[in-house]
């Protein structure tokens, strides 16, 4: 026997294109906004003030922050992910993509200096001279003597002390110019 009942559609006409999300891109979307709360955990104050950021969120961040327990720090979280749904994350968004983008930034930094410190030690004058070519204000007879004292560090097995010396000179060399007060 054929049921009266009524079937309501959720659209409001047969024609419209409009469709609402998936259960499970609701599900995607709110995980990343859960990620992106809990990332604010990592931030420091200084760059948690400069967000805008409501004070529940704030307040709510703080206080993860001081949770030791796995439970309560988890709950925490998920209150987080929470107020992370009731207001415009693409602020907080664009703030942490700066951050790791500086953060990556200073990585392949620090390793290119690493690179030119030991070519330095490994090759002595002839890459001493590829690095006035990129770094002309270097103080090459300093750099020259650092660079046979790290070698004699290495070869008697004694504290890099030269070597660590030698590192901070090229990191001074290589400072981004924004950086630099000269």
């Amino acid at each position: 026997m054929p049921s009266n009942k009524r079937i309501e559609r959720t659209h409001e006409s047969e024609g419209d294109d409009f469709e609402r999300p998936s259960k499970s891109e609701l599900k995607r979307r709110s995980s990343e906004l859960q990620e992106l709360g809990e990332a604010l955990i990592e931030l420091s104050d200084s760059e948690l003030d400069a967000l805008p950021l409501p004070d529940t969120l704030r307040d709510a961040v703080l206080l993860a922050r001081r949770i030791t327990k796995h439970g309560g720090l988890y709950r925490q979280k998920q209150y987080i992910g929470k107020l992370m749904r009731k207001i415009d994350a693409e602020p907080i968004r664009a703030a942490i993509e700066a951050r790791r983008e500086s953060e990556r930034a200073a990585t392949v930094r620090l390793r290119r200096i690493e690179a030119w410190r030991d070519r330095l030690i490994r090759e002595g004058s002839d890459a001493l001279e590829a690095l006035r070519l990129e770094a002309p204000r270097i103080d090459a007879a300093h750099i020259s003597r650092l660079i046979e004292r790290a070698r004699a560090e290495r070869e008697s097995r004694a504290a890099p002390a030269a070597s660590r010396e030698l590192f901070r000179l090229l990191r001074g060399a290589f400072e981004p110019k924004a950086a630099r007060q000269d």
